[in-house]
């Protein structure tokens, strides 16, 4: 594989992963000031500047792995791990116009909890095309982990 391909490789995945983040944003941002600012949350939530930087690398991240995967064994050889990728980059939209958009904060929970389990499956289907990638998955579950514990506290105190 060229060299050119592999730089456009990369380029093309890190624009799906932040026109993921540019959609979902355009849904988050208008809710921040007034809804979520009312909701009642746990002591222990982030303040609101820090989620930027954390999902800019974590979608960094994702990016660089999923193109580590794509490099390693071609878009036909990486069909399945691409796919589980696919479908975890849906479900992590989904969850904030469900979320934020929507603002239903039960049904945001069913989607993290379907998002972390393809974040894992895909981390595991990364894991055997590439160690690398698979490690570059790790902190994205660690985030979704705590993610979905403060999502069910938020709900749970906002019932």
């Amino acid at each position: 594989m060229s060299v050119l391909r592999q730089v456009l490789g990369l380029i093309l995945i890190i624009l799906i992963c932040f026109g993921v983040v540019w959609i979902g944003s355009s849904a988050t941002m208008p809710s921040i000031p007034n809804w979520y600012a009312s909701l009642r949350k746990p002591s222990w939530t982030p303040p609101n500047w820090l989620f930027s930087p954390v999902w800019t690398f974590l979608y960094l991240s994702m990016a660089v792995a999923a193109w580590l995967v794509w490099r390693r064994v071609g878009l036909l050889g990486a069909a399945l791990p691409l796919a589980l990728f696919g479908i975890q980059l849906g479900l992590n939209l989904a969850w904030s116009i469900i979320f934020f958009g929507l603002k239903n904060i039960g049904l945001a929970m069913v989607d993290i909890v379907l998002l972390w389990l393809a974040i894992a499956a895909t981390t595991f289907a990364f894991w055997r095309v590439s160690v690398l990638a698979g490690w570059l998955f790790v902190p994205y579950l660690a985030w979704v982990t705590f993610a979905a514990v403060l999502n069910f506290s938020i709900w749970n105190m906002n019932r």
